[in-house]
């Protein structure tokens, strides 16, 4: 047996177990929500690392900013794209899918699908992680008011995606993070404004 027969051998038993514990444990209807509340947490990372380098490349006066307004900027990127995220989600669960139809059998209240559970879970993740953020820079990114909304946020999605009930509801509610984006391009352009 050669080297390079050996070497497919090693890459395909590797495949193997990767895809086994991809299929077993990350996909399994028990992890689901866990994995996406994970995919949340990293998104969040993802976004904070690509607003970062974005505005350094684009914006000259990011340079100039603070480390706490650096901060919030890096935070209020995470911010939109969540909200994006989940206004697109919640309006297309509540106004296009057949999940809340009245075609259905059912209260709506006790509705949900796989997608509903892994949208609330990776809001779950962005949430676990904003609170983290104003908690680690306690009170830059906002007083206990942001803390209480984050913490009933987090407690109410939770519950929403453990227990399957009310998640019409909760999108409902979510549907008003649409004006998170023109919130955050308000501050935006106001500190742009200032270090001009």
């Amino acid at each position: 047996m050669d080297l390079s027969t050996t070497s497919v051998m090693a890459a395909k038993a590797y495949s193997y177990k990767a895809e086994s514990l991809v299929k077993e444990y990350l996909l399994a209807d028990a992890y689901v929500s866990y994995t996406a509340m994970l995919g949340g947490i990293l998104m969040c990372k993802m976004v904070y690392d690509i607003t970062h380098l974005v505005s350094s490349f684009f914006y000259k006066c990011y340079a100039s900013l603070t480390k706490a307004q650096k901060l919030e900027w890096n935070n209020r990127g995470i911010s939109t794209v969540h909200a994006i995220f989940i206004t697109f989600m919640s309006v297309y669960l509540v106004f296009f899918s057949d999940l809340y139809s009245d075609k259905l059998d059912g209260p709506v209240t006790f509705r949900s699908s796989n997608l509903s559970n892994i949208t609330l879970a990776v809001s779950v993740g962005y949430f676990i992680t904003d609170i983290a953020m104003i908690f680690w820079v306690y009170p830059s990114l906002g007083g206990m008011e942001y803390v209480l909304h984050h913490f009933l946020s987090l407690v109410s999605i939770v519950y929403s995606v453990n227990s399957g009930e009310g998640q019409l509801y909760t999108y409902m509610v979510l549907i008003s993070e649409g004006t998170t984006p023109g919130i955050n391009l308000r501050w935006y352009l106001s500190i742009l404004i200032l270090l001009d």
